[in-house]
């Protein structure tokens, strides 16, 4: 039987960065290089750097004129003009030009009349009045930049200036990166059943990159002991910096610990962190060796927090690190005690309130990543926090972004990502950030003041009326308003042909379905239509199984996860799928009165409007849009 790796031994995460920091330190020995003053930016300056020239190097014109001596204009004066003649007393002279005794002033330009015998002047000129002395920027001799100094690119043109041009720099660190995995293929290779395409190592190139150092990615190795091993030997030898993405866990074929152990030193096998728990943190030869879970989140997770600051220690740069703003959690975060837990949010400012809405938890959630806008921190022995609670969020983004941000929690259609694709070419500045969490969840969000709008379409019963019944029971009446948005078609999502011959809801006593969560619009229309037909819920197989939006719907189904699913025309569409017609509905936007005049919803109206947009719908398919952007007073 194959051998696990057991964590023995889990540090936290500060203990962990800490030791791994202390061991590198005793060994790094920091490398330097001279390059060319022009390729430096961003460059970190080995020691002081001192100015070879003086600038200016001479005593110069400050403006456009005349170089004088100043001692024939003292008499000059609005009553008194006195005539100077060139060659004689003046010569002219453009900005920059240099200024030779006995001439010792300039006047400008626009102070002298041009006569017949040379100019007229009508006010004195004080010596050295619009002359730059030599070294009055710089004098040859002074210190330009310190040691330690990432150079800008004022510092190029400076030092430049002051006659350097080559300069003595930190030297980059390179990076070996190993993505492993017997299952793992290149983007450009055609996946197979079990194949999962490889993508870690090129983001962990481009964060290399950011942090200073140089990536050398190299092709996917199989999960084989000895190759690893022999990789891993030959990268040592050669570069600043290894890492090894996967096979950090404690499965049997997880085999970097034993060879990093065989080759170095293992210093941590295990971070109280999640996601990101089964990080390696080892020295082999003198050389920081770090082995990164193979779940996109865990993976970024780990860079940041291990890998970043092993490459700023390199660079000799300070960490980089994210802003920090206080936010309120829309909802309750349970969090274990054993570990520090990263939770990807979105941000935005609603009232006077910055609001945090949590995203999918997952290790393997990569999009979360994209669509957050930050992670909220949830530190360790703490059980969590409560919906409503301030928490310190570290932004992605920059915080006049979030500010500027329409904040939409509810339901979720296509048409919201079309709208946030839009936002920021169209106004500027300006961006839309939604979270899917139902109809219902999106206005009680909406009562508890954590988002600007709530996309919802749930249908009354009684009455057969779309939205207005719920808004009035939730809100009453002179709070909220309805923006009107799209018409859209639910139905059923089959696979293409319709193997089963599904025609209606009375058909899917029959198949595995797949439902939406409570208090989507959807799964309240599917609940209606059930009771109309006298279907129990628990006859339906797959009733309980839930799914949070359209095209995790459509994808379950085209992925023969299941056989059909309730959403609307447009997801089918956009996964290739057959769609059977259960009925039209409306899909509007509940909105706190007060909320209406915000420049960033006036602009969320304005598109919604737009023939731009409505173009954008008709190429979805499936929508109609006559009063899209009307305000209705509840």
């Amino acid at each position: 039987m194959a051998k696990r790796n057991l964590y023995l031994d889990i540090k936290s995460v500060d203990e962990a960065a800490e030791l791994y920091l202390s061991a590198l330190k005793k060994t790094l020995d920091i490398q330097y290089e001279t390059i060319p003053v022009v390729e430096s930016l961003e460059r970190v300056t080995r020691k002081a750097t001192y100015a070879k020239y003086c600038s200016p190097l001479f005593n110069a014109s400050a403006m456009d004129g005349i170089a004088v001596i100043s001692s024939r204009t003292d008499e000059a004066n609005e009553t008194n003009p006195v005539i100077l003649k060139e060659e004689e007393d003046y010569l002219v002279v453009d900005t920059g030009d240099p200024i030779h005794p006995p001439y010792d002033a300039v006047i400008m330009a626009e102070d002298i009349t041009e006569v017949e015998e040379g100019v007229k002047i009508f006010a004195s000129a004080a010596p050295w009045q619009h002359v730059r002395p030599i070294g009055e920027d710089i004098v040859a001799g002074e210190m330009i930049l310190p040691s330690n100094h990432k150079i800008r690119p004022i510092d190029v043109g400076v030092l430049l200036s002051a006659g350097i041009i080559d300069i003595e720099v930190v030297k980059k660190p390179e990076v070996a990166i190993f993505p492993t995995g017997t299952e793992i293929i290149e983007p450009t290779e055609t996946p197979a059943d079990g194949s999962i395409i490889e993508s870690n190592s090129r983001m962990f190139e481009n964060m290399v990159t950011r942090a200073g150092g140089i990536a050398h990615r190299f092709p996917p190795i199989i999960d084989d002991y000895e190759q690893i091993r022999n990789h891993v030997a030959e990268a040592v030898g050669r570069y600043d910096m290894v890492i090894i993405n996967a096979g950090s866990s404690a499965g049997t074929e997880d085999y970097t610990v034993h060879v990093l152990r065989e080759l170095g030193e293992v210093l941590v096998h295990g971070v109280a962190i999640k996601p990101g728990k089964p990080v390696i943190l080892a020295m082999v030869k003198g050389k920081p060796v770090v082995g990164l879970p193979g779940y996109p989140v865990s993976a970024y997770i780990g860079f940041e927090n291990f890998v970043d600051p092993v490459l700023a220690e390199m660079c000799q740069t300070p960490v980089r690190k994210n802003p920090v703003v206080q936010a309120h959690v829309s909802k309750r975060l349970v969090s274990s005690l054993k570990h520090k837990e990263y939770v990807r949010v979105k941000v935005g400012k609603v009232g006077d309130k910055m609001v945090a809405a949590p995203l999918a938890r997952g290790a393997g959630a990569a999009m979360s990543l994209v669509r957050a806008d930050g992670f909220c921190v949830i530190e360790q022995n703490s059980e969590g926090v409560e919906a409503g609670e301030a928490v310190q969020v570290q932004l992605y983004r920059e915080p006049e972004e979030v500010e500027n941000t329409v904040v939409v929690i509810g339901s979720h259609d296509l048409i919201l990502d079309v709208m946030a694709d839009m936002m920021p070419e169209s106004h500027k500045g300006m961006f839309v950030s939604s979270t899917h969490v139902g109809s219902m969840g999106g206005l009680m969000a909406l009562k508890r003041g954590e988002a600007h709008l709530a996309p919802i379409h749930l249908l009354d019963e009684t009455s057969g009326e779309y939205n207005i019944a719920y808004i009035k029971k939730l809100f009453g009446e002179g709070k909220i308003s309805l923006i009107k948005g799209v018409g859209r078609t639910q139905g059923i999502l089959v696979k293409k042909g319709n193997p089963l011959g599904i025609k209606g809801i009375e058909d899917l006593k029959d198949c595995r379905y797949v439902n939406r969560q409570r208090g989507a619009g959807t799964r309240v229309l599917f609940d209606y239509k059930l009771k109309q037909l006298g279907i129990e819920p628990s006859s339906i197989n797959g009733y309980d199984r839930e799914a949070t939006t359209h095209m995790a719907v459509a994808a379950a189904v085209g992925s023969d996860g299941a056989d059909a699913g309730m959403g609307i025309l447009s997801a089918a569409k956009a996964m290739d799928l057959d769609f059977v017609p259960i009925g039209p509905e409306e899909y509007d936007f509940a909105i706190p009165e007060q909320y209406l005049n915000l420049p960033h919803i006036q602009a969320f109206l304005e598109i919604l409007k737009s023939d731009e947009f409505h173009r954008r719908l008709d190429e979805l398919g499936g929508y109609t849009y006559e009063k899209a952007g009307e305000i209705v007073a509840i």
